[in-house]
């Protein structure tokens, strides 16, 4: 599997729902930046960090656009995140199934075939206003 198949098959999995694949594409000691968050390392704490998200929100990701460099190792995505906001998220405005769309920056490294670190970028602000808060 190429990088840029392994960046599809990350996405078409949390498109899915499907957890168990999506989560199987991580190396154990995966490195997880947060959005204007913290850094949290190993695969069960994006595990946890992925069943708040999918508490909180619904997301759907559409126009991907994923870059590779060539030896593989580093890669970039683009795409844009639909989403609804579901349960309130801690220190957040309170959600009321507001919707929203916003673009989205992701940086990987890659090892062993697998994501070993993932970096989200979007701007909170946006979202922030789109939610109404």
């Amino acid at each position: 599997m190429t990088t840029t198949d392994l960046i599809d098959a990350y996405y078409a999995a949390f498109n899915a729902g499907d957890m168990d694949i999506f989560l199987e594409l991580l190396t154990e000691d995966v490195v997880h930046d947060i959005n204007q968050g913290e850094r949290q390392v190993g695969k069960a704490a994006f595990a946890a960090f992925m069943a708040h998200m999918n508490r909180c929100y619904r997301e759907r990701l559409t126009d991907l656009v994923v870059m590779a460099e060539p030896s593989g190792r580093r890669a970039a995505a683009e795409f844009i995140i639909h989403g609804e906001y579901l349960v309130t998220d801690e220190g957040l405005p309170e959600a009321r199934g507001q919707t929203y769309e916003l673009p989205v920056g992701a940086f990987f490294e890659i090892r062993d075939g697998k994501v070993a670190r993932v970096t989200n970028y979007y701007n909170l602000n946006d979202w922030i206003a789109q939610v109404g808060a």
